[in-house]
C-alpha cells in the first residue's frame, strides 16, 4: 500500500555538499512521525524540503500519490508551526488565527466560526483580542498552533516549536499537541533534538545522522534495540565498556580480561555474523544507561560470572544526587562510567557493576562503519 507522504531518494542542500543524501522515507496517513537527530543531521531541511521551503536537487516528494516537488508551499495542503512562532506582533489573537484563512478568502461566517472553535479547543478563552506581544510563550504557541490547524491542512509540519518554552509549560503544550493530532487524524511531522519529546509524541521516531536515516520505528523498538552505537547514544546509553568476545556455535560469550568477568549473554538464532565475527575471537564495545546498571561493593560478591550479566570491577570516583537516586563515577580500567543506584558509595570505594545482558548493546568495535557491525541478538 503507497504511503501518504512519500519522500523518494531525495537530495537536497543548499549550494555545497548535500545536507540529504539520498532519503527516502513513508508516512501513512494520519500518523504522527518525529525526526530527531543533533544539530547538522539534516532534519529540519528535510521538513523544509517537505514543505517546499527548500529545493531539492534530486528525488520526489509526492502526497497522496500527487507530485509536488516542484509545487510552492502554499498549494501543498500544508501548515507549518515555527520554532519563532512567526505571528503577526500587531495583531490580535484572532487576527493571527484567522490569517490564514483570509489568505485563502474563506467567508467572513465561516472564518469567524473557525476562529471561534480554534480558540475554545486552545483555552484562549477571554484573550481573542488581546495583541499577541502581550502573551506568554506557551499561549503564542497555541495561537501558532490554532493557525495552522484553522485552515484544515492534510499535513501538518512542526519545526522545534517547543523549544522556547520551559520544562514544565513544554510538558503540557507537547500533550495539548498530541491530542489535537489525534482529534482531527491529521498526519504530523515534528522536527525535534529531545529525544523524550519524540518518545511520548510520536507513533514513529526517524533518527537521522549526516543527512542519512539511521534507523527508524516505534519508539520502544529505537530505544530499547538500537541498531548502531550512534543511536544507542543518542537514546541514552552514553556509557561503553570495552570487551573481548567469542562467537560460539549458540552464543556470545564475553572472556574475562583486568576488570571484567566471563559471561554468556545472547543466542545467535540464525542471523548472519557480523564481518569477521567468524573468526572467533572479536572485540567489542557494551553500551548502557547508568539507571540499566546495578552497583555493589566488590567484597560483598565474589569476581566470578553472574549468569546472564557483564560484571565490571572499578573504583568510585565521585558520588552526586541529580534526585531519585544516587548517580556515581565510577573508574573502571582507566574508562568512567555513569552508574546509578539507590544506596550511596563512597570515593574511593571498590565496587562491582552488574548489567544485564537485556540491558547491554554491544557491537564490534571496528574503524569502518560501526552501524553496520551490530551484534545480532
Amino acid at each position: 500500500m503507497p504511503s501518504f507522504l512519500e519522500v523518494d531518494r531525495l537530495t537536497a542542500g543548499y549550494g555545497g555538499p548535500p545536507v540529504l543524501d539520498d532519503i527516502s522515507l513513508g508516512v501513512s496517513e494520519g500518523e504522527f512521525v518525529a525526526l530527531l537527530g543533533s544539530s547538522g543531521c539534516g532534519k529540519t531541511t528535510l521538513l523544509r524540503a517537505i514543505a517546499g521551503f527548500a529545493a531539492p536537487q534530486s528525488g520526489a516528494i509526492r502526497v497522496a500519490g500527487r507530485d509536488i516537488t516542484r509545487m510552492p508551499p502554499d498549494r501543498r495542503d500544508m501548515a507549518m508551526v515555527f520554532q519563532s512562532y512567526a505571528l503577526w506582533p500587531h495583531m490580535t489573537v484572532r487576527q493571527n488565527i484567522g490569517y490564514g484563512l483570509k489568505v485563502r478568502r474563506v467567508g467572513a461566517q465561516e472564518a469567524t466560526a473557525k476562529i471561534d472553535e480554534m480558540i475554545a479547543m486552545l483555552g484562549l478563552h477571554d484573550l481573542g483580542e488581546r495583541k499577541v506581544t502581550a502573551l506568554s510563550g506557551g499561549q503564542r504557541q497555541r495561537v501558532a498552533l490554532g493557525r495552522a490547524l484553522a485552515v484544515g491542512p492534510r499535513i501538518l509540519l512542526l519545526d522545534e516549536p517547543l523549544s522556547n518554552l520551559d520544562a514544565r509549560i513544554r510538558q503540557s503544550v507537547r500533550h495539548e499537541i498530541r491530542a489535537l493530532q489525534r482529534r482531527f487524524a491529521i498526519t504530523a511531522i515534528h522536527v525535534t533534538h529531545d529525544r523524550e519529546e519524540a518518545m511520548v509524541m510520536a507513533d514513529r521516531i526517524v533518527i537521522l545522522n549526516g543527512g542519512r536515516i539511521e534507523q527508524q520505528g516505534e519508539p520502544e523498538r529505537i530505544y530499547n534495540q538500537p541498531e548502531s552505537p550512534f543511536v544507542a547514544r543518542f537514546m541514552g546509553a552514553e556509557n561503553t565498556i570495552a570487551l573481548r568476545a567469542r562467537i560460539a556455535p549458540d552464543s556470545i560469550e564475553i572472556l574475562p580480561g583486568p576488570d571484567n568477568a566471563p559471561a554468556v549473554l545472547k543466542r545467535l538464532e540464525g542471523e548472519a555474523l557480523p564481518a569477521g565475527a567468524s573468526a572467533g575471537d572479536i572485540e567489542v564495545t557494551a553500551f548502557f544507561r547508568g539507571e540499566s546498571a546495578e552497583i555493589l561493593p566488590a567484597d560483598d560478591i565474589p569476581p566470578a560470572e553472574v549468569p546472564g550479566e557483564i560484571v565490571v570491577t572499578g573504583h568510585v570516583t565521585q558520588v552526586s544526587y541529580p534526585g531519585g537516586t544516587w548517580r556515581h563515577a565510577v573508574t573502571v580500567g582507566g574508562h568512567e562510567i555513569q552508574v546509578d543506584s539507590e544506596s550511596r558509595h563512597e570515593p574511593p570505594a571498590r565496587v562491582q557493576v552488574r548489567l544485564p545482558h537485556r540491558e547491554a548493546f554491544i557491537f564490534p568495535r571496528s574503524t569502518h562503519d560501526p552501524a553496520t557491525n551490530r551484534l545480532p541478538a
